[in-house]
C-alpha cells in the first residue's frame, strides 16, 4: 500500500508516529511523510519520502504573538494564540497543500496524529481512508470550549463532518495506558497502541554506564526550555549524590547554565530512547513523549510541567501513585533534593512503576497494528 503519514512540525508531535511508519515500511508498505521541512532530514533519514506540507508551527506563533513576551501573556491570552495556531493557521495550511498533493497523487491510507486537523480534513475532502493516532491523553472536548465550537465549524467549511464523540469517524490509535483513563470516555473507535520511544540514535555519555550513585535525567524537551528552572534542578538534583545527564534541548545553551557540578553533565541532546533504561529518575517537564517513554522503561518520574498538556500528565500520573510533582514557585532545588531523594527510597512508587511498565508491554505493538492498516484503508 501507499501510506501518507502526516504530523505537526514539532518533536511531540511527530515522534511518537515514527514507530507506525517504521514498522509499516518494513511491512512492505511504501510511505511518504508530510509536514513541515525543518523535520525531513530526520525523516528521509528512516528511508521515508517526504512533502513538504502543513506551515511553520514556530513561525506561526511568533507571527501571532507579534514581538509580545510570552511571559507577559496572560493564560487567556496564550489560550486564545494556541487555538489560533492550532485550529486555524496550521489546518488550513495543511488543507491547501494536502488538496494539492491528493490531486495529483494516490495514496491508499492517511495515518495523521491527533493534531493534525488539517491532514484528516483533506484526506475526508479527497475520498482517502484515514487513521488517527493518538499523541498525548485523550481528554474531553468539554475541557477544551473553544476547540470544541471551532472543530465542527472548520469542518464544515471544508465539506466534512466533525463528531465529538468519534472526531472524523476514523480509527483512533490511543498510545495511553488504559488504567489511566477514565473507561467511559474511550471512543467507540479506540484502539490500543504501545507508545515506543524514538530517538535519533546516538552515542550515550560515560556516565550513564558508569559512576557512583543511581542515574538522574534532566530534560525540559524541545519546546519548554527554561535556564533558571534548569539551573534550580541542576543544583537540586546534584545534592542528591547520585549521577546526572542533562539534555537542554534545542531552546536553551549549555554555556547558558554554567559549570556544573562534578556528578552533572550538561548536553544540548542525547539519545533519549537508547539512555532511558539505564535511568532511575526522570526529573522532566511532562512531554507526553518523555511521560510514556519513561513509564515504559519503567522509571521513575518526577513532573516540573512548564506547559501544554504537560500539566494533565504530571496531575495523571501522581495520582496512580507512580511520580511526584512540583509546580510553579515549588520548583526550588531544596525541593528537588528532597523530592527526588524520597521518590528514589519508595518502594511504594516502584510496585506501581513496575506494573504500570507491565501493562504497557502488553498493549499491541506497532508491528502489530501496521499489519492491520490494510483493513482499514
Amino acid at each position: 500500500m501507499k501510506i501518507l503519514f502526516s504530523s505537526l512540525p514539532a518533536h511531540g508531535h511527530t515522534y511518537p508516529l515514527l514507530p507506525l511508519a517504521i514498522a509499516a515500511k518494513a511491512a512492505g508498505h511504501e510511505i511518504t511523510y508530510a509536514t513541515w521541512e525543518t523535520f525531513h532530514p530526520a525523516l528521509a533519514a528512516l528511508g521515508f519520502e517526504t512533502i513538504k506540507a502543513g506551515g511553520d508551527m514556530t513561525g506561526s506563533f511568533t507571527e501571532v504573538i507579534a514581538g509580545r513576551e510570552i511571559k507577559d501573556l496572560t493564560p487567556e491570552e496564550m489560550s486564545g494564540i494556541a487555538m489560533r495556531v492550532f485550529g486555524d493557521i496550521l489546518p488550513r495550511a495543511a488543507i491547501a497543500d494536502l488538496d494539492a498533493v491528493f490531486e495529483r497523487r494516490r495514496f491508499d491510507l492517511v495515518v495523521h496524529e491527533a493534531a493534525a486537523i488539517g491532514a484528516a480534513i483533506a484526506a475526508k475532502r479527497a475520498g482517502i481512508p484515514s487513521v488517527g493516532h493518538g499523541v498525548s491523553k485523550p481528554v474531553a472536548l468539554d475541557t477544551m470550549p473553544a476547540l470544541k465550537n471551532r472543530l465542527p465549524t472548520l469542518a464544515a467549511e471544508f465539506g466534512v463532518e466533525f463528531d465529538e464523540r468519534v472526531g472524523f469517524g476514523v480509527p483512533y490509535l490511543d498510545i495511553y495506558p488504559e488504567s489511566l483513563q477514565e473507561p467511559e470516555q474511550f471512543a467507540p473507535n479506540r484502539v490500543p497502541l504501545r507508545p515506543v520511544a524514538f530517538a535519533e540514535p546516538g552515542e550515550l555519555p560515560s556516565i550513564a554506564t558508569s559512576g557512583e550513585g543511581r542515574l538522574i535525567y534532566l530534560t525540559l524537551g524541545t519546546a519548554f526550555g527554561n535556564p533558571q528552572v534548569l539551573r534550580a534542578a541542576i543544583d537540586g538534583l546534584a545534592a542528591t549524590g547520585n549521577r546526572v545527564v542533562v539534555a537542554t534541548g534545542p531552546t536553551v545553551e549549555v554555556a547558558a547554565l554554567g559549570e556544573p557540578p562534578a556528578n552533572v553533565t550538561v548536553l544540548p541532546w542525547v539519545a533519549q530512547a537508547e539512555l532511558l533504561p539505564h535511568v532511575d529518575l526522570v526529573v522532566h517537564h511532562g512531554g507526553s513523549g518523555t511521560t510514556l517513554g519513561s513509564a515504559a522503561a519503567g522509571v521513575k518520574q518526577l513532573f516540573i510541567p512548564q506547559g501544554a498538556d504537560q500539566f494533565t500528565n504530571a496531575e495523571t500520573f501522581t495520582n496512580a501513585g507512580a511520580a511526584r510533582q512540583l509546580l510553579g514557585a515549588d520548583v526550588t532545588p531544596e525541593a528537588l533534593t528532597e523530592a527526588a531523594t524520597e521518590l528514589l527510597a519508595d518502594d511504594g512508587v516502584t510496585k506501581v512503576v513496575a506494573t504500570l511498565a507491565e501493562e504497557i508491554a502488553a498493549m499491541p505493538g506497532p508491528e502489530e497494528i501496521a499489519k492491520r492498516l490494510p483493513e482499514w484503508a
